[in-house]
Formats: structure tokens, sequence, C-alpha cells
């Protein structure tokens, strides 16, 4: 009887919490396209990461403030990729120039993805508590322009390129956003590598996410698998050595 007490007071303090926007829905098994649809589960850690000031912020907090707020920050991010997609400019590292790695990635044209001004129309629903982690299911319907711009990635022959990037736990969103552009560099890195001889200089290009994300913790890291379409654009090679 106390567990089932204890059940019933979570539900009800997630319904207090929870933001509009947000329903409570059954969770059932589904693959859809993402064409028109997009629908993929999310998480974020009920606690904030040990030590940190997230963590002392979350100590006077409502209890599932703190996940609330990473996923309201976590999703948008993630749907920018999914709709409208990124730029990114990468440098290979090169010891004998003495040339750091970097990789710099911008939103292409789309909503704001601040927290709270995303500009979608995000729906969260099915909300679960597993493992310590705040789960939901996130469901956003295309526009006829943004279903005619996933078209248009697709049709063109732009390759297909796959990532594994890491992040750090403690960073919260930035460690998401961390392991995001990881993904993305070592994709990039990977497909140039098989199709250019020679180290170039930088490559500029845009990226749409062709599936949805997959996250999880490696190690105590945020570990993310993405998958892109790939839009080349500009390699400056070195003039000289």
């Amino acid at each position: 009887m106390e567990r089932q007490l204890s059940k019933v007071k979570l539900f009800l303090c997630i319904l207090v919490l929870l933001a509009p926007g947000w329903a409570p829905r059954l969770l059932y098994a589904q693959t859809p396209s993402i064409i028109e649809h997009i629908r993929f589960a999310i998480w974020a850690d009920v606690d904030a990461y040990p030590g940190t000031e997230a963590a002392e912020k979350d100590a006077q907090a409502g209890e599932f403030d703190y996940p609330i707020a990473r996923i309201k920050e976590i999703v948008p991010f993630l749907m920018q990729g999914l709709v409208y997609g990124w730029n990114f400019v990468y440098v290979p590292s090169d010891k004998s120039r003495g040339v750091e790695e970097y990789l710099e990635v911008t939103p292409m044209c789309g909503p704001s993805t601040s927290s709270g001004t995303s500009g979608f129309d995000i729906k969260y629903s099915s909300v679960w508590i597993e493992n310590n982690r705040f789960n939901c299911w996130v469901d956003y319907t295309r526009t006829p322009h943004e279903v005619q711009t996933y078209n248009l990635w697709s049709s063109i022959q732009n390759p297909a390129i796959q990532g594994r990037g890491f992040g750090d736990m403690s960073l919260g969103f930035e460690g998401i956003k961390q392991a995001a552009e990881d993904a993305l560099k070592n994709a990039v890195r990977e497909y140039y590598r098989n199709t250019i001889k020679n180290k170039p200089k930088e490559i500029t290009g845009s990226v749409l996410l062709r599936k949805t994300p997959m996250i999880g913790v490696d190690a105590g890291r945020y570990v993310i698998k993405l998958d892109f379409f790939l839009e080349c654009g500009s390699i400056i090679e070195y003039t000289q050595f």
C-alpha cells in the first residue's frame, strides 16, 4: 500500500510541475517515419551532477525542476538539427604546421533555440521515472515547408554520414551539446578521410539529422549517436607546406 501511495504521489508531483505543452498519454511502441512527424524519447538525470553549481540550485528547487529544464534545453537544440540543420566549419589538426583541430557549429535558418523560445510547437508526453532518470516522449509535426526541406535534402545526392560523440556529464545541457558536436566532427572527419587525399586546411558544409538521436551514458560520459545528410561546401587546401 505504501508503495502504491508513493507512485500516486510521484505522478501527481509530475503533473503539477509540468508546464503547458506537457500532457499525459499512454506510452506505446512505434517506429514512425520522421518525414512528417518526429517522435522520440528523451531523458535527463533527476538530480544535477554532484558538486556543480546546478546541483546547489537543484537542492532548493522543486523535485523535478532540474530534469524538466534540461529537457527543454536539449530538445529544441536537437530539433534544430532535425528540422533545419547545422552549418559547420571544420579545421583538421596538423601537428607539422602547429594547427589544432577546430569545429564551429551554427544553426541554419529557423526558430531560435534559446531556452524557452524554441519556436517549435513541441509536445511532451508519457512521463516516467526509471534508473534515476526523468523520461518522456517528444512529438513535433513538420510544417509543409519543413517537409519539403527534408525531402529536398534526401532527394539530392547528399551522402549519409554517421558519428558517435562524447560529452562531460557535469556540464548538463552543454555536455549533450558537446557530445553532439563531437559526433558531427567525427562523422565529417571520417567521411573526408576517405574522399580527400591530402589533409585540407579547412572544410565547410551543412548537415541535417536524418534520424532521431540516440543518447546514453558510457564510462561516466554522455554518448550520442547521430546520422546526417551532408551538403558539401568548400574545401580549402594548403597552398604550401
